[in-house]
This record gives C-alpha cells, structure tokens and sequence, in this order.
C-alpha cells in the first residue's frame, strides 16, 4: 500500500512538473488582445473595447484573498495613481465570484475593477488557466495591452511583489520610445 502512495504522488508530480514547464501557447507582443465582456465587484459589465484610447495592465491572478494574490493586488493599488499618470488602467481578473471580488476589494481598498471569471472563458483564451479537473485557477499572468487593443508586453508567472512596478518602468520605457517618432 506504501508503495501505492509513492506511484500516486510521483504521478502527480511529473504532471504538475509537465504542465509548468511544457511548452504552452502564449499571447505574443503585437497580437490583438482577446475580447472580454465580465462583470465587476461594482456589478458594472466591463469589456475590452471600454480600455481602448488608454493602456491596460490586465492581470490574472488565482485567489481573492491569498498572501500573494493580496500583496499584487496591494502593490496595484499603490501604484495606481502613477499609472493612471501614465495613462493605464489596472484590471484583476479571477475565476472567483463577484462577492469574493467585493470582499477582496473592500477589505484592502482596491480601487479598479476585479472581474469574475467564474466561466473561467476569458483566462482560457489569455492561456492563463490552470485547470486541475475539479478546481480550476487562473494562472498570475499580466499583459500590458495598447491604446489600441495589442498586447505590448507579457509577464508570464509574474511576481506578485514586483509585477506593479514592473508595468510603471515599461509604460515609461514604452511611452517614451514612442515619444521618439511622433
């Protein structure tokens, strides 16, 4: 039976370890952004098109409420006025309910939209989903996506505590090289 256990957890593991570290398809730089039309902790429906003209920092993140979905959340939260400085917005999305959203929101100040995925169709098509069959995540994925709906810039497995600051340096790196050819 001992043995049994073993076979079983090093299944697992060698999927898991597959999973991580396989090639996946990814969203390129310069690939239009998937739309998404997703309801917010506010109750208000938002889509892709409503971003258009400004950048977005659209993050995917597993869990309201966990250390490290709190600490990206928080470090979002911190940064927004420099991001809105930089003409971004900042949208979280998960596959948890909007009452877990209006919680999470409430509980730690979080003033920009937090969409319930709870269908999990907008992480499947960023390819930011981990389903494990019965429970499925959304993977901490973030795509800085164009005033004109392209993916600019992709942060896959991005860290929770520095993916904000992350964004604020390429926005500036990214307006300013644009600023060289108007």
């Amino acid at each position: 039976m001992e043995w049994l256990s073993i076979i079983v957890m090093l299944t697992i593991a060698c999927l898991v370890s597959w999973y991580f570290f396989s090639g996946h398809d990814s969203l390129e730089p310069g690939q239009l952004a998937p739309d998404f039309k997703l309801t917010d902790q506010n109750g208000n429906l938002q889509r892709l098109a409503d971003f258009r003209g400004k950048w977005l920092a659209l993050y995917f993140y597993p869990k309201d409420g966990t250390p490290g979905c709190t600490r990206q959340a928080c470090a979002f939260r911190d940064d927004l006025s420099k991001l809105k400085a930089l003409d971004a917005e900042v949208v979280g999305i998960s596959v948890d309910t909007i009452n877990s959203h209006v919680n999470f929101a409430q509980k730690f100040g979080l003033q920009f939209p937090l969409l319930a995925d709870t269908a999990a169709e907008t992480a499947t098509h960023y390819h930011s989903l981990l389903n494990l069959g019965i429970v499925k995540f959304a993977k901490r994925n973030t795509f800085l996506i164009d005033p004109f709906g392209r993916i600019a810039k992709v942060y896959l497995s991005a860290n929770a505590r520095h993916n904000s600051s992350e964004i604020v340096s390429d926005l500036k790196r990214l307006k300013d090289m644009n600023n060289l050819y108007l």
